[in-house]
């Protein structure tokens, strides 16, 4: 349960491996996390941050879970709840970014990668969902992108499969509202990690300790949606309305 000072004391993360997700984990060590436990299937990545939040005196367990192993998502997420919960918080990270040009040369890898980014939220989220709405508390936090909000000739398959979870997301917030369970969507722009290395960095650019602090301020204000950074929304405003024939000559 939250402290006293509706502070998170235990989290699940389901991407375990996210430089977004242990970033945030950091963040709430500080302000009083105890317990953190970490799904994904990099191991070697999991045990590092196990051994730096531990440093911070929270208790890490670290299990496996693939994303795409859309059958076996209620079970993995059921049995941590009932082994570990309750959890105040749930972090829904995973994700993957491919190569645009990859996959109109590999249709089946597009394919592979929409599974990940959308049919595995979905399955996992759903699964979320039941296990908070039982609890009767608790945030699911669903890291989803601005790459969902129109689609560029440049990454179309995985901004399409954000832009699904993102209305899945939002929709699960209605589904749960009333339950003492909470959803928030988290639309970050282009984020400087491993995922991005090497690529051109887009207007707006952050860290993943600057998105984290994103999250934190929005479960701290009971948000339902945050923009990282906040100046993408009024961005996204303008952007989606542009007639397509402009839009599709814009770089930024």
């Amino acid at each position: 349960m939250t402290d006293a000072l509706g502070r998170v004391r235990s989290a699940l993360v389901l991407g375990g491996g996210s430089e977004i997700a242990l970033a945030t984990l950091d963040r709430l060590a500080i302000r009083g996390l105890r317990r953190a436990v970490l799904l994904g299937r990099r191991p070697e990545v999991m045990r590092e941050a196990a051994r730096e939040l531990a440093s911070n005196d929270v208790e890490v367990i670290t299990l496996p879970f693939d994303a795409d192993a859309v059958d076996t998502h209620q079970a993995v997420i059921a049995d941590a709840f009932a082994r570990y919960g309750d959890f105040d918080l749930v972090l829904m990270t995973f994700g993957t970014l491919g190569d645009q040009a990859t996959f109109e040369s590999d249709p089946a890898a597009a394919g592979h990668a929409a599974i990940t980014n959308y049919a595995g939220a979905v399955s996992s989220g759903m699964a979320a969902g039941v296990s908070l709405r039982a609890q009767g508390h608790g945030s699911l936090v669903v890291l989803s992108s601005v790459a969902g909000q129109r689609p560029r000739r440049d990454n179309y398959v995985y901004g399409s499969a954000k832009a699904g979870l993102d209305a899945f997301a939002r929709g699960l917030g209605e589904a749960l509202h009333g339950t003492g369970a909470h959803v928030m969507v988290v639309r970050p722009g282009f984020v400087r990690t491993k995922m991005t290395a090497g690529m051109k960095p887009r207007v707006f650019a952050q860290t993943a300790d600057q998105v984290a602090a994103s999250i934190v301020k929005g479960l701290d204000g009971g948000a339902s949606v945050v923009w990282a950074p906040a100046p993408l929304r009024l961005m996204f405003m303008v952007l989606n309305i542009l007639p397509q024939s402009i839009f599709r000559r814009l770089k930024a």
